[in-house]
């Protein structure tokens, strides 16, 4: 399996982390980024992930075609969704994504970055304009607790995917924008937007479909992670809805189907398959949807479906909805 490979090829990352503790241990690789100007405490957090810079290579300004063209998909594999006001619904498959973590896009007045961290399942889409610029964004081939750490092209800056926040550059303590996007089943997109359009197969020769991290959301520790596990006994690769600096498990709302509370109305819908299960992702086991709206006006809200461990390491002081 892809990521066991890589785990055995950088297992000692780990044990020999006090090495990287210096930025200086980078430099080589980033002359261009300025390591003086983060926000960074313990740099033994970076660690490399196996591919250098690029080597998990973005996309930008992907071809589309019309949604009733597709055959390639299966109707439970799941896709992030992006329906913006004024704009024809665009679906951006994990299929995709889990080989190329970032797509940068445009159509009408929006730039966005489209991400996907396979070892955090976070799934998130930001606003690209930052400063009065636009940034394209690149993978460093750099973790830090698990999380992709993103690069902007244009400063060489570092991103932290998961938060959205430039923690190394120019740019360090920059935020980014998250849309209120949502990752669901093919089949589910399809029935909302039959006139939906859906990105092309990048012109990679990668096994699109197959589930490189194959059993990965079953382990029981993350890779290269060396973090406190979730309190109240949560496992560290259960999936949590995150909304802010809250989270509510997915075992909770599988089982009540909708919560509202804290001014939100969050549902559950079986039907979409895990990217991170089986060989197949169109095989892999039902872990849902999740659709997340302001309870008052209805309104989609940005939030995202991450692995508990995640959660817990970038808001240790996070709130955990429980529920009763």
């Amino acid at each position: 399996m892809f990521w066991k490979s890589i785990a055995l090829a950088t297992g000692l990352a780990l044990a020999a982390g006090s090495l990287h503790a210096d930025p200086s241990f980078w430099k080589y690789e980033w002359p261009n980024t300025d390591f003086e100007n983060t926000s960074v405490d313990n740099w033994v957090q970076i660690m490399s992930g196996g591919p250098p810079k690029d080597g998990i290579p973005a996309l930008t300004n992907p071809d589309f075609k019309p949604a009733a063209q597709e055959s390639r998909i299966g109707d439970r594999e799941p896709v992030i969704t992006v329906e913006l006001d004024g704009q024809v619904a665009r679906a951006y498959p994990i299929r995709y994504l889990t080989w190329h973590e970032i797509v940068n896009d445009e159509f009408g007045p929006y730039k966005v970055a489209v991400t996907f961290c396979p070892l955090c399942n976070s799934g998130i889409t930001f606003d690209r304009h930052v400063n009065g610029q636009v940034l394209t964004f690149g993978v460093s081939g750099k973790l830090r607790n698990s999380d992709m750490v993103m690069y902007d092209r244009e400063t060489e800056s570092w991103w932290q995917q998961a938060i959205g926040e430039a923690i190394v550059g120019e740019l360090n303590g920059t935020k980014l924008t998250a849309l209120p996007t949502w990752m669901e089943s093919w089949k589910q997109f399809k029935d909302r937007n039959p006139q939906g359009i859906v990105m092309e197969q990048p012109k990679f020769g990668r096994q699109y479909g197959r589930n490189p991290y194959e059993s990965y959301d079953s382990s029981r520790r993350p890779f290269l992670y060396n973090g406190e596990n979730p309190p109240h006994g949560i496992p560290p690769l259960a999936r949590v809805v995150r909304i802010g600096d809250r989270a509510w498990p997915l075992t909770r709302l599988s089982k009540e189907g909708e919560v509202r509370e804290q001014g939100v109305r969050i549902s559950w819908q079986a039907g979409q398959a895990s990217a991170l299960d089986g060989r197949s992702i169109a095989q892999s086991r039902d872990v849902g949807t999740v659709r997340v709206r302001d309870a008052a006006t209805g309104k989609d809200l940005p939030h995202d479906v991450m692995f508990a461990f995640a959660f817990h390491a970038f808001w240790p002081n996070g709130t955990w909805m429980l529920g009763n």
